[in-house]
């Protein structure tokens, strides 16, 4: 016997009720939406005329979230058909619980979005635990604020944003005095409260901007935002003094507290979160040493201070010879292992002396990346690279930046203004990041490779091997290059470890669909190992060294087998 319609829509309706669920159908021509199932036991919104158009239904939409769903919505009914969103919906009651929507766009015969039926149900619960899970991971469990990796990140974000030497930005290492004895004389009780009691200080001290949390157990680091010298003296007298000023109250009775506090400066002491907030602590045990209740600046040792001498000389070099275009490539073929055609050529990174001789990289980047000014570099790097391309007809280049432009907006930007709407351009432009710098934030690396795949771009992970890439990681990244580090690739043909290793490596990329290059091939024995195992492009000294020279233009011979020629990317 065949089911009434209405034991069918009951059915439907008890099925959606037992799974926490309703059903809508939005008709996109008179802007109503029909429900079915409990709204008001799953949305806790009892009056469903409330939501009965997409306009009253938007209003209920946490604003936060609405521009990106209405964003959503947009693509969709052009040129879209299923989609899941996620986003906070208001209740009755006035609060905000997280819904899920998902469901298909139908369409009319010419194409024409012309209703959108789906699927809503509650996930606040799962939102909440992930919250939870969130605050785990980034909360002091005792403080509430900032974990040391948590603070970690924000310094770093702070470091990269702004000018391209960075934000001027003080740290400040805190520490409790004589936390040993208040264990020892009062319990571990008493104190937990003088660490607790010493955070909220210290957050009552500190400006909106500046940012605090707890780098260890009896120590707490600040970022002082944008503070100059003459601002740093002062915040740690109003520190000092918002410690010492009254006991704290504690089970064990009241406690006098005082604290010790360490300084660092960027871009003057370090110019990486990882250097300030050691030498912070470095500064703070120097307070420790001169009697506690007081504050030390770092201060450089003769070692580095002949080293920061000399990195600030090799800066000014480094930027005259940009202003007065001293700043050139060496370009070394990318080649295809089986028909000796070049993919693409390495833009190497060389600076000509006012007497005409040239050095590589190697001697004057690692300098420029402490003092902050890489950017600088890697912008001109792109655009001369971009250039070279417009310039030539079917030549494809690649290039390497550095780390701390990878997360950087501002170039991302400039990449976007030079090669949006340029697809024949940016299909032949490769950019290469090593892994290392990839690892660094793999959230923002991922966002860094996504839009310069979106722009056409082709991208290598360099030094591949070196660090500690997973195969779940290379699958977030999404890069279409991987460069086994040459270390693996240097006497390949005599070295049994390497041989097992660089076997791994291409599994682990081929498994993923990745095109394979081996750096510093040198000989012909390895060069036709590393094809005989499978890696695609070669590149070393064995194919050509890195020529000042256009070689596209020169049209040189290769030393494989093949002639070296140009192959359309």
């Amino acid at each position: 016997m065949s089911s009434t319609p209405a034991t069918t829509l009951d059915r439907v309706t008890a099925a959606l009720a037992a799974g926490d669920e309703v059903a809508f159908d939005w008709d996109l021509a008179n802007d109503e939406i029909v429900w079915l199932g409990p709204v008001g036991v799953v949305l806790a919104i009892d009056d469903v005329a409330a939501i009965g158009n997409g306009r009253s239904f938007a209003g209920r939409i946490n604003p936060a979230d609405l521009a990106r769903r209405q964003r959503s919505l947009n693509e969709l009914t052009t040129d879209g058909s299923t989609f899941d969103f996620e986003y906070r919906l208001r209740a009755d009651d006035g609060r905000f619980s997280w819904v899920n929507e998902r469901g298909r766009i139908e369409r009319d015969e010419a194409g024409a979005a012309r209703r959108i039926v789906g699927i809503m149900r509650t996930i606040h619960v799962r939102k909440s635990y992930e919250l939870r899970l969130e605050q785990r991971a980034n909360l002091d469990d005792l403080t509430g604020h900032s974990n040391k990796a948590h603070l970690h990140e924000a310094v770093q974000r702070f470091m990269a944003a702004g000018a391209p030497g960075g934000q001027p930005c003080v740290f400040f290492a805190v520490g409790i005095d004589n936390m040993a004895m208040i264990n020892d004389a009062f319990g571990f009780e008493a104190a937990d409260a003088v660490i607790v009691a010493v955070g909220e200080r210290l957050m009552r001290s500190l400006g909106p901007d500046d940012l605090l949390g707890r780098i260890g157990g009896d120590r707490f680091g600040v970022l002082l935002a944008g503070a100059g010298d003459e601002q740093i003296g002062a915040a740690a007298e109003r520190i000092l003094s918002a410690i010492s000023e009254r006991p704290i109250v504690t089970s064990a009775g009241p406690i006098y507290v005082t604290v010790s506090i360490g300084c660092a400066a960027c871009p003057r002491h370090a110019a990486t979160p990882e250097d300030i907030m050691t030498r912070a602590e470095t500064a703070l045990a120097d307070a420790k040493r001169a009697g506690r209740d007081c504050f030390a600046r770092y201060r450089l040792s003769d070692r580095e201070r002949e080293q920061h001498r000399a990195n600030m000389a090799m800066g000014e070099r480094v930027q005259r010879a940009l202003r007065e275009d001293r700043l050139l490539f060496a370009y070394q073929p990318v080649i295809g292992s089986r028909d000796g055609k070049v993919d693409y050529y390495e833009c190497l990174l060389r600076m000509r002396h006012e007497d005409g001789s040239i050095v590589a990289a190697g001697q004057f980047v690692p300098m420029i990346e402490q003092l902050g000014l890489i950017r600088n570099i890697d912008r001109f790097v792109l655009e001369r690279a971009i250039d070279e391309i417009r310039n030539s007809e079917q030549v494809c280049l690649g290039f390497n930046i550095s780390g701390l432009t990878a997360s950087h907006q501002p170039w991302l930007d400039v990449v976007v203004g030079l090669l949006a709407g340029a697809p024949e351009i940016a299909g032949r432009v490769v950019v290469e990041i090593t892994e290392t710098a990839a690892m660094r934030d793999l959230d923002e690396s991922a966002r860094f490779v996504r839009t310069l795949r979106d722009l056409g771009c082709r991208i290598a992970i360099d030094d591949f091997g070196a660090g500690f890439t997973s195969l779940r990681h290379l699958q977030k990244l999404a890069v279409e290059i991987v460069k086994i580090d040459g270390s693996f690739v240097r006497n390949l043909v005599t070295r049994r470890d390497s041989q097992l290793f660089v076997r791994h490596l291409l599994g682990l990329a081929k498994g993923l669909g990745l095109k394979t290059v081996a750096e510093w091939v040198e000989t012909a024995e390895d060069a036709a190992m590393l094809t005989e195992l499978g890696v695609e492009l070669l590149q070393g000294y064995y194919f050509g060294k890195p020529s000042i020279d256009a070689p596209w233009l020169a049209g040189r011979p290769s030393r494989s087998p093949a002639v070296l020629s140009t192959a359309a990317c």
